[in-house]
């Protein structure tokens, strides 16, 4: 988990940035309502007029409101009408006193100043039965009737409200879509190239791993882990961004906006049964989630398996058991993504219907409070609105979580990854490989797998001098292999030491160790790419003389010449050469890297004699001051090796020439004579 939160730590500055525009985006989205709200309550309903006293007032109706309350004289002053005609037509000549500046303090004393002038003039006191809504919108038509008696164009002040107010909710819209085009940018950027840092690391962590942890976490699963887990987490980063942080802003700014509200039952409610709905489905789905990313794993390693063993199904008529072997797999993944798509099906409509029951219910609702004068017309819709964002916010929120299961999944299967310590690694102040010379010694070497109950090798030893080859010889499944990938320590022995240049390779740092070893694998694994790219890939620059020596010596260059050249394209894996030109062109490789270490498993097999005889011959000529070590089944390519080392059951039988061995070692003369006549031995 560390190792995420530190290359998440390096976007600290965007994703502040983000926030920033998320809660602009929030604030923005939020202040719509009010102006829609603004229009219709005061742009239609009340004319333009928003404050429940006259900013304009004639002499005569300013002293007779005098006459009830004398205190109102203080808040206006004669002023010529000049300075507002361009605003407003004045049909009447006279003095008029406006309003003065005031605080908002003083703005709501003179309106409930209004309030009880307009309840002392009434004789009837009907205005008393009233709740402060009403009493407003009756003072807001007592001032209607004031401007109309002054000239003031009161259809001319209700269009200016209204396009004032319309052009402010253009300008927000155009901001709402620009700040949601930045936090779109900013979090595709910012989860893209996380999403490529982390995977530039699991993959470097995956390159260190040793056979040990391969066998622990398996190809297919690191091959998942490497690609849809990191996607899984690169989306959840944009929703986070996009969603987690923007919903919470949005459903609480919502909330605190329709605090006091009479209607607020209904939105409990609402948000009482989304609460349920979310719980059911994380009791059900999430265990699910948690599932899926395995049965992916699963999927992939049949379908891995079923493409590099195709010959052999194709061989043995096998299709329709492995089908059905794929069938399964596919199937169990196919009910599970179904189950969860099921349950992700619910929510939509559920919500759908939360939100048009909630919209049909304040109305319901606020139909009657409408009419009995508690709310306007313009307060509901905006309601309204402000409950479709709680409950929105409630849904992306929801979805986000049902995700986030599947999500957190994926960052405990990467974090198994990175946190995973490779058992291979260089020891402090590992030793510098200088002036290498070739020299290997084994000591006493015993070696044993993980979890196995006895050793594959014990007690090897034996020196392999510059100059000379050493070959390996046993029958299957006695440890050559084993014995030959302890060198380039792709494992560590278990007991013992090997040494080279009489240095223990565990104290020499493993990039020098391995930089002097030229390598060929049982299995010639090729690259895709070109001949040239693949002999030369051990190389930090290419060098056409030497590409065009190392395949010499490997006895590759005619056939390279009859498929076309050296810039002839090779398929993954090398599936497009045949099985000896593909072993040929993985020694090239080998042979052009110049090591002072050449070591051959088993490479040689799918040569014929004559090839094979021609190879032997090119290498003593031409590396001939390198320590050469050659795993082989067949006796014709060890026989003029200087050292023999026969291995039977993990352990060393023999040691010698090919003289010396077929004389005093019993299991070399029995691999001999399985492979040739007694007159071509000792010939």
């Amino acid at each position: 988990m560390k190792s995420i939160g530190k290359i998440l730590k390096k976007f600290t500055l965007p994703i502040i940035i983000t926030i920033c525009f998320l809660i602009l985006q929030a604030k923005l989205d939020l202040s719509l309502p009010d102006y829609t709200a603004n229009i219709i309550n005061i742009g239609i309903q009340q004319k333009g007029i928003s404050k429940a006293y006259p900013l304009v007032i004639g002499k005569d109706t300013l002293e007779q409101l005098s006459n009830f309350s004398p205190s109102i004289l203080s808040y206006y002053e004669l002023k010529e009408p000049s300075e507002y005609e361009k605003k407003y037509s004045y049909l009447q000549d006279g003095p008029l006193y406006f309003v003065k500046k005031l605080s908002s303090l003083e703005s709501d004393e003179l309106e409930s100043e209004m309030l009880s002038l307009l309840s002392l003039m009434d004789n009837t006191n009907s205005l008393d039965k009233l709740d402060e809504s009403m009493k407003k919108q009756v003072v807001i038509q007592y001032i209607n009737s004031l401007y109309e008696e002054i000239g003031i164009d009161v259809n001319k002040m209700q269009m200016e409200y209204i396009m004032q107010n319309g052009l402010i909710m253009i300008l927000i819209a155009f901001g709402l879509m620009a700040t949601a085009i930045v936090v779109g940018l900013f979090a595709s950027r910012i989860a893209t190239k996380f999403a490529y840092m982390l995977r530039n690391v699991v993959v470097s962590k995956i390159m260190s791993f040793s056979a040990k942890e391969f066998k622990e976490f398996s190809v297919s699963s690191l091959i998942t882990r490497s690609t849809n887990d990191i996607q899984q987490i690169q989306m959840i980063i944009i929703m986070f961004l996009r969603i987690i942080i923007f919903a919470p802003i949005l459903g609480f700014g919502a909330l605190f906006k329709v605090l006091g509200n009479q209607m607020n039952w209904v939105l409990a409610l609402a948000i009482g049964i989304i609460l349920f709905l979310i719980i059911f489905l994380f009791v059900f789905a999430m265990p699910k989630f948690k599932q899926m990313q395995k049965l992916i794993d699963k999927l992939n390693l049949v379908i891995r398996e079923r493409l590099l063993g195709l010959p052999v199904i194709r061989a043995f008529g096998a299709f329709r058991k492995e089908e059905e072997k794929f069938d399964v797999a596919n199937k169990e993944l196919a009910n599970t993504i179904l189950f969860c798509d099921r349950a992700m099906g619910i929510l939509m409509p559920t919500m759908t219907f939360v939100m048009n029951g909630v919209a049909i219910l304040i109305i319901w609702v606020g139909s009657s409070l409408i009419d009995v004068g508690s709310v306007q017309v313009g307060t509901l819709m905006a309601f309204i609105t402000y409950a479709i964002q709680v409950i929105m916010s409630f849904l992306m929120i929801s979805m986000v979580f049902v995700m986030l299961p599947r999500a957190l999944v994926s960052v405990k299967r990467i974090a198994m990854v990175l946190d995973k310590k490779a058992s291979i690694l260089n020891k402090e102040n590992a030793l510098a490989l200088e002036n290498v010379k070739g020299k290997l010694e084994f000591k006493n070497v015993s070696f044993r797998y993980p979890d196995a109950s006895e050793d594959m090798l014990s007690n090897i030893s034996f020196v392999a001098k510059p100059g000379t080859t050493t070959a390996i010889l046993g029958s299957t499944g006695s440890g050559k292999s084993t014995l030959i990938n302890l060198i380039p320590r792709f494992f560590d022995v278990s007991e013992g030491s090997i040494l080279i240049d009489d240095k223990d390779i565990r104290d020499v740092d493993i990039h020098d160790l391995r930089d002097n070893i030229g390598f060929v694998p049982q299995k010639g694994n090729l690259f895709s790419g070109t001949i040239k790219s693949n002999v030369l890939f051990g190389l930090k620059e290419e060098d056409d003389k030497v590409l065009k020596e190392a395949c010499d010596i490997a006895q590759a260059s005619d056939f390279i010449n009859d498929l076309g050249g050296y810039d002839k394209e090779i398929s993954q894996s090398g599936k497009n050469v045949s099985g000896g030109q593909r072993q040929r062109l993985a020694i090239a490789r080998a042979i052009a890297k110049k090591a002072k270490v050449y070591i051959f498993d088993d490479s040689f097999s799918a040569l014929d004699f004559k090839t094979d005889a021609k190879l032997r011959s090119a290498l003593k000529e031409n590396i001939s001051d390198a320590t050469i070590l050659i795993v082989a089944q067949r006796i014709s390519t060890v026989l003029n090796a200087d050292n023999i080392v026969v291995l039977d059951g993990g352990k060393m039988v023999g040691m010698g020439t090919h003289k010396e061995l077929y004389k005093n070692c019993e299991v070399y003369r029995e691999i001999c004579l399985s492979q040739l006549k007694e007159s071509e031995l000792n010939g």
